[in-house]
């Protein structure tokens, strides 16, 4: 698409009547609205003379001429977006009476919710990919509507979950528009020759500037409509869509290797974590070796926080409503609490969150100046209600142990002391073989302050430019999210990148104006006054759940020897060699090593290929030469060969890697 500057010359230009920036910025802005899948960029030019339309939704008619720069926001999203309409019209091919839920973009391509007589297998997936690809060789054409509440009605009258959206859009007072897809030439809107969907926009021009060969369809699964579980269970169909064969492949190929990683499995197969039907969804047995990973991963949380001046507490794990209604978590959190237990006639309930209490301690006395920052943390307990169709092995469960923290810090200090708490960030991902992180964040959405958000204007104006200033000092990337703050304040969430580039959503920072004033919360200041502190709310690590999760696909289960649940299996390779090996076993458990013993009745190969599969570090092979000189044959988690080292230096070695937190 041409820069709009290009089609001026600088005669036309100067005959042209000038316009100031505040009179253009309007019309930028309603340019943007109606888009949406363009990136208006208003150059200014001398003159402005130039108007270019990229939708049918733009307006004919204007006050004033604009130069526009239109620059694709991203066609590939355009693609993607596309595909899922042309999905939709395949499965419609095969099942006429399909209904259609909805059919968005997300990271890496797009998916669309069906509900259809019988169940879908990977052949059905082949079959559909064969019709999009046909259409998309046809060239079909997209083209998009605006259409009257009744005319949408009449248009979807057989589809119930459009006439859901259709009426939600009516009461949001929300714009319907329908997009077609027809075959060349066809440029009406009736059903018998195109697809018609309800759709905001965001379309390539024609699918002819689809690469048939990147994409795939690539998984089905289950999913709620609205995800409720009380409303119907629809088939959803994922797909993934790229540039060109070569991207799609690397993804593909990346996808694999994920698999491979999956935590679920190999938390089963390690012997880490297990559910049962019997104790509820989303609510994980830790089993022992699991648990030395958890508490491997809080005694160095224990060991970092100490000596950067934080102090631990502990807090309940129910407590009374009255607390939830004073932090604004009752009503605003009370759909991501559990219902209350009856006690003596006072409601309580499972504790969500810690901060509340977090500031009762803080408030359980007066605080002096002196005393800030007060730094208070907790790995703790937590119950979120989260629905069944959104648990997800460890990511996402509804009970779960945090490693959480407080600061109270004077306002003048808070941008210091936020950046000290990225710096904490990024010495941990760095520790953990994590080389990439950033902050995703979520600010105000303005079309929904009464409802969603507590304070003020001037409050969370300050809150938000606090944060960033944060951001700033730390030099930490971050992205903003709009309707993804908290109720009480901007909230970022950290984002870390694992060995094979997917990301995870691992932790939180939050600058927090609103729960000091809420709790009335003070300290003394120097002059003898009493002040407000601001609340930064932190956990890098987030919860045990989800970085043991992350830490499983990170290091595909090779735990680095710190973390492992069995640090050393001594084998020995003969009966003979059996007296000697538990000798061994002694003295490495009592320089405080986690080391095991190999099946005496298994051969040694087997003992080894066992020890692989446990992906344990550090496998100890013991005959009678290594009794005779007194030494040991160390071989390393997938190595080959063994080395031959003295007992002194093993232990000297091993220990040095735990201490020092080695990868």
């Amino acid at each position: 698409m041409p820069n709009a500057t290009t089609l001026l010359s600088e005669r036309t230009e100067t005959r042209k009547k000038r316009k100031s920036i505040a009179e253009l910025r309007p019309h930028w802005r309603h340019y943007q609205e109606l888009t949406n899948d363009y990136t208006a960029e208003i150059l200014l030019a001398r003159m402005l003379t130039y108007e270019r339309k990229s939708v049918n939704t733009l307006p004919k008619k204007s006050n004033f001429s604009i130069i526009i720069s239109i620059v694709p926001k991203s066609n590939l999203e355009n693609i993607r977006h596309s595909l899922a309409h042309l999905l939709a019209a395949a499965v419609l091919k095969k099942f006429p009476d399909a209904k259609l839920g909805i059919g968005p973009t997300i990271e890496n391509g797009f998916y669309y919710d069906f509900l259809l007589p019988r169940s879908l297998s990977p052949e059905d997936l082949k079959e559909f990919e064969k019709t999009m690809r046909q259409t998309i060789k046809e060239r079909w054409v997209f083209s998009g509507k605006k259409v009257t509440a009744d005319e949408a009605k009449n248009l979807f009258q057989n589809q119930p979950f459009k006439l859901d959206l259709i009426k939600e859009f009516i009461e949001e007072k929300k714009q319907l528009t329908v997009y077609s897809t027809c075959p060349p030439k066809t440029y009406n809107l009736k059903p018998i020759t195109c697809f018609i969907d309800l759709c905001r926009g965001g379309h390539v021009k024609n699918t002819g500037e689809i690469n048939s060969d990147a994409f795939k369809l690539t998984e089905i699964a289950a999913a709620y409509w609205h995800g409720d579980e009380n409303k119907p269970q629809l088939q959803r169909i994922y797909g993934v869509a790229f540039k060109n064969k070569k991207e799609l492949e690397a993804y593909l190929e990346m996808e694999e290797e994920a698999k491979k990683r999956d935590h679920r499995k190999l938390g089963q197969d390690l012997e880490l974590f297990t559910f049962a039907e019997e104790v509820g969804p989303g609510l994980p047995l830790w089993l022992p070796k699991g648990t030395i990973v958890r508490d491997e991963l809080e005694a160095w949380a224990k060991e970092v926080e100490t000596a950067a001046g934080y102090q631990r507490v502990v807090t309940p794990h129910i407590t009374k409503e009255d607390l939830y209604k004073i932090s604004g978590h009752i009503p605003y959190y009370t759909d991501d609490m559990y219902s209350p237990m009856n006690i003596e006639n006072e409601k309580y309930y499972l504790k969500p969150m810690n901060c509340p209490h977090h500031h009762m301690i803080y408030k359980s006395r007066t605080r002096s100046y002196r005393e800030l920052p007060l730094r208070l943390t907790e790995y703790g307990q937590l119950y979120r209600y989260e629905r069944s169709g959104t648990l997800h092995g460890l990511f996402r469960v509804r009970g779960f142990c945090q490693n959480d923290a407080h600061i109270y810090v004077a306002e003048k200090d808070v941008v210091d002391e936020f950046a000290r708490v990225m710096d904490m960030h990024r010495y941990y991902y760095k520790k953990l073989g994590i080389k990439n992180f950033k902050v995703k964040l979520g600010i105000r959405d303005p079309k929904n302050l009464r409802k969603k958000y507590h304070g003020d204007d001037k409050m969370w104006a300050k809150a938000e430019k606090l944060t960033r200033a944060g951001l700033k000092k730390a030099r930490v990337k971050y992205s903003e999210d709009v309707g993804g703050a908290a109720h009480y304040g901007p909230k970022g969430d950290v984002i870390i990148e694992s060995v094979i580039g997917k990301e995870y959503a691992i932790g939180t920072i939050q600058i927090d104006l609103f729960m000091p004033t809420r709790f009335n919360l003070s300290f003394i200041n120097e002059r003898g006054e009493k002040e407000r502190p601001v609340i930064i709310h932190r956990a890098p690590l987030g919860s045990h759940e989800r970085m043991v999760g992350f830490l499983l696909e990170h290091f595909a289960g090779d735990f680095p020897t710190w973390l492992s649940p069995v640090q050393v299996r001594i084998a020995p390779v003969s009966v003979k060699s059996a007296a000697y090996a538990r000798k061994l076993l002694e003295l490495f458990k009592e320089k405080g090593l986690r080391a095991d013993l190999a099946s005496e009745s298994e051969t040694l190969g087997k003992n080894i290929r066992q020890a692989e599969m446990e992906k344990i570090p550090y496998v100890v092979v013991v005959g009678e030469k290594e009794m005779q000189d007194k030494n040991l044959s160390v071989r390393l988690r997938h190595k080959k060969e063994n080395v031959k080292m003295t007992i002194e230096d093993f232990l000297k070695k091993i220990t040095e890697e735990i201490k020092e937190r080695r990868m």
